[in-house]
């Protein structure tokens, strides 16, 4: 099975060679954003980052996003230097500046910047942050429902590496994609430390059962803004909606599955570890969602 599809698959789009990247106060040319090797993103994964989505204008959800960046850096004791509506500002002089209006997705990057010597101690970060937005026209390209395969690797324990860090390193995730696209899937359904059901190693994973919703607890999960809006959405139009423990045996005889995550909103999931899910397409609880969701990305905009 050589036809790997990705969470985040876009249409190729000729317009991101010219793109202009925030870096530091300065939006400039792509081949311009450039970074030290001294610094503590490239040299240690040393930084936290958002992921943002552009619709009509409106970047969904900016404020829950600044939120969970501000909050990340104060969880790993990194100063932004910056307040929230700087940092609002620079996203929509990096958006201005492109010329974006919709289809667009924002990698705002912060680390804890240029080391003087190239260890570990944060101590020896002593230049400020750097801070980045990368802004690409980016329209989901998905051609079809995702197939996932069980991985080893677990999300782990919050005195290890929390979860719920949008944290620079990544290498467990990376390393579940892996072990995935040798299995012959797309993406890596990872389980936490309980061997219960967890979360992919890119996204936030759900499935349907006799038209309830079920997704992990949320203790070992990424903190996603997109899986708490799914929860919403299905709270307040009636669909039932659980965060608990549940198991593979769960979820190989679930009616659907999907994942949750701000570049593809609800993805659908077609097969995991070689069992077809349903019908193997998107189902009705997932068209559904996704209507509930498009119409609160619209609110979102008219606040």
């Amino acid at each position: 099975m050589t036809d790997h599809v990705t969470t985040h698959q876009a249409q190729e789009d000729a317009r991101n060679e010219d793109i202009l990247i925030y870096l530091n106060g300065k939006v400039v040319p792509k081949a311009e954003a450039v970074v030290s090797v001294y610094d503590s993103g490239f040299m240690l994964g040393d930084g936290v980052w958002e992921g943002l989505r552009l619709y009509e204008g409106h970047w969904a959800f900016l404020d829950e996003h600044m939120d969970r960046l501000f909050e990340a850096a104060k969880a790993i004791d990194l100063d932004i230097g910056i307040t929230p509506d700087a940092m609002k500002q620079a996203i929509e002089d990096t958006r201005a500046a492109n010329g974006m209006t919709t289809n667009a997705h924002a990698r705002l990057m912060v680390t804890r910047g240029v080391k003087t010597r190239p260890f570990q101690h944060p101590g020896l970060s002593q230049q400020g942050p750097t801070i980045t937005i990368i802004m690409e026209h980016s329209k989901p390209s998905i051609p079809r429902p995702i197939r996932l395969a069980t991985v080893p690797h677990i999300r782990g324990l919050p005195m290890t590496q929390d979860p719920k860090l949008n944290s620079h390193s990544k290498l467990n995730c990376i390393l579940a994609c892996i072990a995935a696209e040798k299995a012959g899937a797309d993406e890596g359904l990872m389980l936490d430390v309980n061997g219960f059901v967890n979360t992919t190693n890119a996204c936030n994973f759900f499935i349907v059962r006799k038209g309830a919703v079920w997704t992990s607890t949320g203790d070992y999960c990424m903190n996603g803004i997109t899986r708490q809006k799914v929860i919403d959405v299905c709270r307040a139009d009636g669909i039932p909606v659980f965060e608990r423990n549940y198991s593979l045996v769960d979820t190989y005889g679930a009616d659907e599955a999907f994942l949750t995550g701000t570049f593809g909103a609800q993805t659908p999931v077609g097969e995991v570890d070689g069992r077809q899910i349903g019908t193997g397409d998107m189902g009705p609880m997932t068209l559904r969602i996704r209507d509930l969701y498009k119409k609160l990305v619209e609110q979102d905009a008219q606040q």
